[in-house]
């Protein structure tokens, strides 16, 4: 993962640390590896908010910005990343959550409509919330894994071949 590319396309720390929702976190927003882009951090970042993404409250991007103070990884990266899930993508990625949830159950799928209103919260999600959560809870876990390793393998993958390439125009020099 190229540190450029990655300063040029996220908000400046300052932005964060004067948001007024992340002010509660108070002097930990004042945590270098809060800020830092390395390997560790980035892909923790990343897992924070793939795994924050799948829980299905309001204000995911504060839950990510605790579990980044808390693990100390990049912050603004786990504060992006939970938009993964956002109004248009929440009811498909939450539909298959909860299809993997009733298939670890053994329950049967239901068919329902899905309404983004409280009357339909407390009556559809009622009889499924299991399976849905079981599912979020394994779709969470899974993405946060897979996240990390992915970015974790992409950035050794990019300093390798940046090292090989400063190694081939080095011999073709001498």
């Amino acid at each position: 993962m190229p540190k450029r590319f990655l300063r040029k396309h996220l908000p400046d720390h300052t932005t964060f640390r004067d948001h007024p929702r992340l002010a509660r976190f108070g002097h930990r927003l004042h945590d270098p590896n809060l800020w830092h882009l390395n390997r560790r951090s980035v892909a923790g970042g990343l897992a924070a908010g793939l795994f924050m993404a799948w829980v299905p409250v309001p204000f995911q991007m504060v839950l990510a910005a605790a579990a980044a103070i808390a693990l100390r990884v990049n912050l603004p990266i786990a504060v992006v990343t939970v938009w993964i899930t956002n109004p248009v993508t929440m009811p498909p990625l939450f539909y298959l959550a909860y299809k993997v949830g009733a298939l670890l159950l053994g329950t049967e799928v239901e068919h329902f409509d899905f309404e983004l209103s409280w009357r339909w919260v407390r009556g559809e999600l009622g009889q499924m919330w299991q399976p849905f959560l079981l599912g979020c809870l394994v779709m969470g876990t899974a993405s946060a894994a897979g996240g990390y390793a992915a970015a974790r393998g992409l950035w050794r993958w990019w300093v390798v071949r940046r090292h090989r390439r400063r190694l081939a125009r080095g011999r073709t020099r001498g």
